[in-house]
């Protein structure tokens, strides 16, 4: 391996956005080293931008037109004077002929050579130089003939169920699981006809399939390297609890493994990166067989991955300074025996999806967001702020909230407390389904598999539990002493409402819940105590603190039967988004009949559930269409959903053209009779 010369880094360019961005400009800073930074029109006032000691414009919102364009980049490069480029993940990450390209004109790429970029690009490639490294690899086929007969042949002697994966393949698309012979041939022509589409390439492998009943983990390695043939393992990560094949909720060291194994897989890392000349940050995945307790290599990801901040917690190591380091020349400053791993380590991917609908993504503004506070302890990687947007032209993370405690039990424990105290309003998030799965007993117990939710699914999904008597007494009470003027103190005592305080002054009023259900609330007041009555019920003797912390946000804070109860409401058009003591619940005044009336034509009219790109229209106007009938399909966050008539009819309009952006509520199509 050849030597790179020490040259130290002043500028560098980051090729990327969002939270990886700001976390390269963190390390950057703290080494003196200045940061570029490039934005897109979605990305214009971002934070990436402000973090930047300077940001220039590369062009539309879509990827493909910004992020992706390899020939604004290298201009801004060139304009700048940037010695170096960090590709953060995704976008030209994994290019190689991004990596050349700099290289071509004397800019150092922060990550591997182009040549070990290809050869682990390749599943089929990259399978046969692991084979002949000594690294175990899953069962299968990887060879160049893709003869249909052939493959069919070899599915028949590794034995079903298999994989049939798209060699350029990536976020399963090209991939498909197969159970029994028959539905082989199908199964191949389906993925190689998505697999040409997606990477105009339709060559595939085929692999052993681990089902359900093995219970096999995905475990992945650390891996850094420099130029001067040196390369070491940082601890390991289990993520195998994952949706739609990307992980949610990561873990550090891997849990349940003994020292042999934490051992055996971190040595079979390194030789897959000594393997194709790495240098810099990558990650080594392996399949995890829990009958055999065997490693399978999978794929490595060459690049920084999204959930390195456990590894950096577990092993007190700044991977990003690292790789700057070895950028710059510089040999990595420590040993294997160096690499010490301490107490244990969760990252939980907070994003704008909702579970319960299948995670489908959203997209949105974020009306309000109050966080944890980060220590040595918590730390939060991101670059949302309240005000600012989740874009559909993005993958839609909001954060990753990362904990450290010495043992997992501790650690899993911190997770679900500051899960409680990250609050969201302005879209779905994934924050409940996150805290339900760190308190559900078998991830406690760690035993955790790539299926892990589907074999769980109904207690990961539990029917929302709400609030208890107590807690909706003293909501509905902050509720009115927030709405009542108080001209003379901002004391709820001072209000005129119960100005008579020799009086029992009673107020009736009713908010509803999300399913549209009233709930009506009787308050009445006997100073120094208010007594509330939901629905009809026995009255809750309640003494309370209210207080406005910034518009539209209540907190308060009172006493029932000796117990004290803690609420947060945050007001947001029309609805009382209630954060209490790890339940949150959204409610909202009756709508007037008025609105109610135009909500109902809205909605007989087709209107978008999500924001999204319309992707393809299927009608046209004129067009008899049954209820059901797909008439267009939009485009949220890289997946495409059908919007089908509501019911029988005649479409009357159609209200965007193919490649618009429509909002949530929005109108999409109108039908006649």
């Amino acid at each position: 391996m050849s030597h790179h010369k020490v040259r130290k880094l002043s500028k560098i360019l980051i090729a990327n956005r969002g939270e990886i961005a700001c976390r390269v400009m963190k390390t950057a800073s703290r080494m003196n080293i200045k940061t570029v930074a490039v934005f897109s029109d979605a990305d214009r006032h971002s934070l990436h931008t402000k973090m930047a000691d300077e940001a220039h414009y590369i062009g539309p919102s879509p990827a493909s037109e910004s992020y992706l364009r390899q020939d604004k980049l290298l201009d801004v490069i060139q304009r700048t004077g940037a010695q170096a480029v960090h590709p953060g993940y995704g976008f030209l990450s994994e290019q190689a002929p991004f990596a050349e390209a700099l290289s071509d004109i004397g800019v150092e790429f922060i990550g591997p050579p182009a040549s070990a970029i290809a050869d682990m690009g390749s599943k089929s490639a990259s399978k046969k130089i692991m084979i002949d490294a000594g690294v175990s690899c899953i069962p299968g086929y990887h060879g160049d003939s893709q003869e249909e007969s052939l493959l069919k042949e070899q599915a028949d002697s590794i034995g079903y169920p298999v994989i049939i994966k798209a060699v350029s393949g990536g976020g399963g698309k090209g991939m498909r699981f197969v159970f029994k012979e028959s539905d082989f041939i199908p199964a191949l022509r389906s993925a190689q006809e998505e697999s040409i589409k997606a990477f105009n390439d339709d060559r595939v492998i085929l692999e052993k399939f681990f089902d359900s009943s093995m219970k096999p983990r995905h475990v992945e390695v650390q891996v850094m390297a420099d130029s001067h043939g040196n390369a070491l393992y940082f601890s390991n990560r289990d993520c195998s609890v994952q949706r739609r094949y990307q992980k949610i909720i990561e873990e550090a060291p891997a849990p349940g493994l003994t020292e042999e194994e934490h051992r055996r897989i971190g040595e079979m890392a390194v030789r897959a990166a000594k393997a194709v000349g790495y240098r810099s940050a990558g990650t080594v995945e392996f399949i995890m067989d829990t009958i055999t307790r065997e490693f399978y290599f999978m794929e490595m990801n060459t690049r920084l991955q999204v959930e390195h901040p456990i590894s950096e917690l577990v092993t007190g190591v700044d991977l990003v300074e690292l790789q700057l380091r070895v950028a710059q020349g510089e040999a990595l400053p420590l040993r294997q025996e160096d690499v010490k791993v301490n107490g244990h380590a969760f990252e939980a991917r907070v994003y704008a999806e909702d579970p319960k609908n299948n995670f489908m993504p959203g997209s949105g503004d974020i009306r309000y967001l109050s966080t944890p506070p980060e220590t040595d302890s918590v730390r939060i990687d991101t670059s949302i702020r309240q005000g600012d947007a989740v874009s559909v032209f993005y993958d839609p993370m909001i954060a990753k909230l990362v904990v450290w405690a010495p043992d997992r039990l501790s650690s899993l424990g911190l997770l679900h407390s500051k899960l409680q105290d990250y609050h969201v309003v302005g879209l779905t998030t994934n924050i409940t389904f996150l805290k339900d799965l760190a308190s559900h007993p078998d991830f406690q117990a760690a035993n955790v598999h790539i299926d892990f939710i589907a074999e769980h699914g109904e207690t990961l999904f539990p029917e929302p539990t709400g609030l208890s008597e107590q807690q909706l007494a003293l909501t509905g009470l902050s509720y009115l002493l927030h709405k009542t003027p108080t001209p003379t103190s901002k004391s709820p005592w001072a209000s005129s409402l119960f100005s008579r305080l020799n009086i029992h002054h009673i107020e009736q009023f009713s908010l509803t819940r999300e399913d549209g259900e009233s709930l009506s609330y009787k308050i009445r007041c006997a100073h120094p105590s208010y007594f509330v009555s939901v629905d009809g019920g026995a009255e809750v003797e309640l003494s309370a603190t209210v207080s406005e912390v910034e518009p539209g946000v209540i907190t308060a804070a009172g006493y029932a039967a000796d117990r004290k109860i803690e609420c947060k409401i945050v007001k947001n058009a029309g609805s009382l988004h209630v954060f209490c003591e790890g339940t949150e619940v959204v409610l909202g005044e009756p709508v007037p009949k008025y609105l109610a009336a135009a909500e109902g034509e809205e909605e007989e009219s087709g209107v978008a559930g999500v924001e999204g790109l319309v992707q393809k229209i299927l009608s046209n106007v004129g067009d008899t269409v049954k209820a059901g009938d797909v008439i267009l399909q939009v485009n949220v966050m890289k997946m495409l959903f059908d919007i089908p008539a509501h019911r029988d009819g005649v479409v009357s309009a159609i209200c965007f053209a193919e490649g618009d952006r429509v909002s949530k509520g929005e109108l999409l199509y109108e039908l006649e009779e």
